[in-house]
């Protein structure tokens, strides 16, 4: 792209994310400093890492490109990802901190008292860690492929290396003040140009969003494909075109229709029907129901919420978190809706995911100003990598370390940390083509159908026991997994199949609470002797524990 400016900025957050990490690391000496930091972390402090760690590629880059290429279909995603916290709020935070546990399997055999119910948490905590990771990378290798030039695996190389250093020398320490830090940094990041992007639009006389006669090429533009696709133009003739093909637009010429995209102002406006069969009121339910329900099962999240002092500590992080997070997910939204203007050119490439990196200079020009504000989103993209790559990483050399090499020390965290960081890099180097928010989405619903059942029936019903949890993680969880592998790596379906494999959240859920409960019931001698003990333990006031 030629921006001079894009590489110091990235540089800059990269050196200041270290110089953060090592002044964590002086106070990181013992192993609960490094996997919860000595639980003694504020409501304030805390709140502004779990916006660091959570707003993801997805949150930065994903949902802006998903309203550009679909329009109000995905306003769900900013939706539901942040009302996940009022779930979270209501039904576990407080509970699970009084828990005294150090990780998700830690809960599970405090809970049920269950070895191998704890070796499956740990399965599924690597395996949604993992998958968590992925998007992260990919998106870093995009923005720097994208504003700098360089090759795709320089930028998820980058981000893996800083991010397995961070960890493996400073812990949860260092990573609460490297994410508290980031959450600031990427809401100024997208806060700041989006100022100048609508004072822009409104010197361009408010430019119709989906104009009446279709949008068209503000300048002459040239484009490389880089997903298959099939355009129809303005005269109606139909083109299939495939990744390396080169087109050329002129200026004001029509944006031709793409396939698999909204393309009209009433496919973009309005939510679709998908026919007569209801398989987009299906997708969107799943959707809203696996970013709700899948929030308080991400491992990363709930890993957080294990460092406040107390169960109170943790409820008041959660509402800080639910305003920080509400004020952030207004910002994709506006890049998104003004990328229909001034990038539709990232319809016809399939790089909607660039929007956000590339809609400064579009908008503003490539002067000054706008390569200024495209280094300083740049640099907040990096920055939502950094971070959340962290929490994941934390969460899933936690596991390792303790259930897995079984050292829960120091070193074996450490060691746990390079293990972890290595399969999701060599993961990320080979699928940079699939949609961000896709796989991110992908993600909570295995974690909405796996941990979210256990966690809300673990805590409020007595009733659980070791054979449910497992029989509905195995079943509902299982099933989750297996639509994520047909999805990334099976063939392409058509028609109901592919509308319940691409969002299995509405089936996949229900199921595993129905089996968790069925088992349980078939199984109630199994119950743990002391769960009136444990669960006085989740729920007692703080002021009576102390």
């Amino acid at each position: 792209m030629g921006n001079d400016f894009v590489v110091p900025a990235i540089v800059a957050v990269t050196l200041v994310t270290v110089a953060i990490g090592f002044y964590g690391l002086r106070l990181a000496r013992t192993t609960s400093d490094f996997l919860v930091a000595s639980r003694v972390v504020s409501p304030t402090w805390n709140a502004a890492a779990i916006g660091g760690e959570y707003l993801s590629a997805a949150s930065f880059l994903g949902v802006a490109g998903l309203i550009l290429k679909y329009g109000v279909d995905v306003l769900w995603y900013p939706v539901g990802f942040a009302a996940g916290y009022l779930a979270l709020l209501l039904f576990v935070a407080a509970p699970l901190r009084r828990s005294g546990a150090f990780t998700l399997p830690d809960f599970c055999e405090l809970r049920l008292g269950s070895r191998r119910l704890r070796t499956l948490a740990t399965i599924f905590v690597i395996f949604i860690g993992w998958l968590y990771l992925v998007p992260q990378l990919q998106g870093a290798g995009l923005t720097l492929a994208t504003l700098a030039g360089s090759p795709y695996p320089v930028g998820a190389l980058v981000v893996a290396a800083v991010v397995t250093a961070n960890v493996a020398l400073g812990g949860m320490r260092a990573v609460t003040f490297v994410q508290a830090f980031q959450y600031w940094l990427k809401l100024t990041a997208l806060a700041v140009p989006a100022i100048f992007l609508a004072l822009q639009w409104q010197a361009d006389g408010r430019s119709a969003v989906t104009p009446p006669d279709g949008s068209t090429f503000r300048t002459a533009t040239t484009v490389v494909v880089e997903q298959r696709a099939v355009l129809t133009l303005a005269d109606g003739q139909t083109v299939e075109v495939r990744p390396g093909d080169e087109l050329s637009f002129a200026e004001g010429e029509p944006v031709p229709e793409v396939s698999g995209v909204a393309n009209g102002a009433t496919d973009w406006l309005l939510p679709s029907a998908a026919g007569s069969d209801d398989r987009g009121l299906f997708g969107t339910y799943s959707l809203i129901l696996a970013t709700f329900l899948g929030t308080m099962g991400l491992p990363h999240v709930l890993v957080r919420f294990y460092t406040n002092p107390d169960g109170a500590s943790a409820r008041r992080t959660t509402l800080v978190v639910l305003a920080l997070v509400g004020v952030f997910y207004l910002l994709p939204t506006i890049y998104g809706v003004l990328g229909r203007i001034y990038t539709p050119q990232l319809l016809v490439t399939g790089q909607t995911d660039a929007v956000v990196v590339l809609l400064p200079e579009a908008a503003l020009g490539a002067g000054t100003t706008g390569r200024l504000l495209a280094a300083l989103v740049a640099a907040g993209a990096f920055a939502a990598f950094l971070s959340t790559s962290s929490g994941l990483l934390t969460s899933v050399a936690g596991v390792i370390s303790t259930d897995v090499l079984g050292r829960g020390s120091v070193r074996g965290f450490r060691l746990a940390t390079v293990i972890a960081g290595v399969v999701p890099t060599v993961l990320a180097l080979n699928v940079s083509g699939m949609d961000v928010s896709q796989v991110v989405g992908l993600a909570f619903a295995v974690a909405a159908s796996s941990f979210c059942p256990l966690l809300v029936l673990g805590i409020w019903w007595r009733g659980l026991t070791d054979a449910g949890a497992a029989a509905g993680i195995l079943v509902g969880g299982g099933a989750a997994v297996t639509s994520v592998l047909i999805t990334v790596l099976g063939p392409g379906l058509t028609g109901w199949p592919a509308t319940l494999i691409a969002q299995p959240a509405a089936w996949t859920v229900p199921l595993a609470f129905t089996v968790m409960i069925a088992v349980s019931l078939a199984t109630r001698r199994r119950a743990p002797a002391d769960i009136g003990r444990t669960m006085l333990r989740l729920h007692a006031p703080d002021a009576l524990r102390s």
